[in-house]
């Protein structure tokens, strides 16, 4: 696959190409640009939770929780990541670590009254 259109131009010039593929519902597209951009970037939290956005919006499930779990190595108090991972674990089949996960979401927004 010619993968040149997803990886041309600057990080700031890709990040904007995948917006305008996430907003317009190819999930599989934006997250083709992400994946390069994440490689680059792996710091920043706000390309790898996107990137973990499109891969469970294109149901790459396994994908979404591997770039969630990364980001939550990196900030475990990301109340965003938390939420996702545990919405991604429940689209597994996974109940009971997906409770986990959003039991601390909860916590970390500080809604009490749902944990």
């Amino acid at each position: 696959m010619d993968t040149t259109y997803y990886d041309h131009g600057t990080p700031a010039e890709r990040w904007e190409r995948a917006g305008m593929f996430f907003d317009a519902k190819d999930y599989a597209a934006a997250a083709r640009v992400l994946s390069g951009l994440v490689e680059e970037v792996p710091e920043q939290t706000g390309p790898r939770l996107l990137l973990a956005r499109a891969y469970y919006h294109s149901a790459q499930l396994r994908r979404a929780e591997t770039e969630l779990r990364a980001l939550l190595e990196m900030d475990p108090v990301e109340q965003y990541a938390r939420l996702m991972l545990g919405r991604t674990l429940e689209r597994q089949g996974r109940q009971e670590e997906a409770d986990a996960q959003l039991r601390i979401a909860a916590a970390l927004s500080g809604d009490f009254a749902g944990l």
